[in-house]
């Protein structure tokens, strides 16, 4: 028995039917086809997809897609505007924080929230922040150097 659910995505109106037992993240993925998000463990220890909900990082892989119903939510395909990308993300890029880029949407969403409730973060703010995002490539300073200049920019 599938459940009428309507959120907000990326700016977007969107009313669904959903099974009961779908998670966000594939909701967004198979229903959307917003595939920035990955799934890596599938069980919110790796961050890869988290997006954001009502301001609030979020795991999507642990998130029901019903429990969005009147939420208003972000993924990474939300980021750019009108072909302009992020200062986030152009921080990124000018600071080589990514590589593989498996954890990159998820480490951008972490960091997006955390920007939008404290736009002047410290180093260990940050830190703290992105510590729910496993990353096998960078070895996190270039990130956490990434997300400190796209605060510094936004400033």
């Amino acid at each position: 028995m599938k459940h009428s659910i309507s959120f907000t995505i990326n700016g977007e109106k969107v009313h669904l039917e959903v099974e009961p037992h779908k998670t966000l993240l594939n909701m967004i993925r198979e229903d959307l086809n917003l595939t920035g998000a990955k799934e890596g463990c599938g069980a919110g220890e790796c961050g890869s997809c988290t997006v954001i909900v009502d301001g609030k990082a979020v795991n999507s892989c642990m998130m029901l897609a019903v429990e969005a119903d009147g939420k208003e939510i972000i993924t990474v395909e939300g980021l750019a505007k009108n072909g302009v990308l992020d200062a986030l993300q152009e921080s990124f890029i000018n600071n080589a924080a990514l590589q593989c880029g498996y954890c990159t949407p998820g480490m951008l969403m972490s960091a997006k929230a955390l920007l939008m409730r404290n736009p002047k973060p410290s180093e260990e703010e940050i830190k703290e922040a992105i510590a729910g995002n496993l990353c096998r490539c960078t070895g996190y300073k270039v990130i956490v150097d990434a997300i400190k200049e796209a605060a510094e920019k936004n400033n």
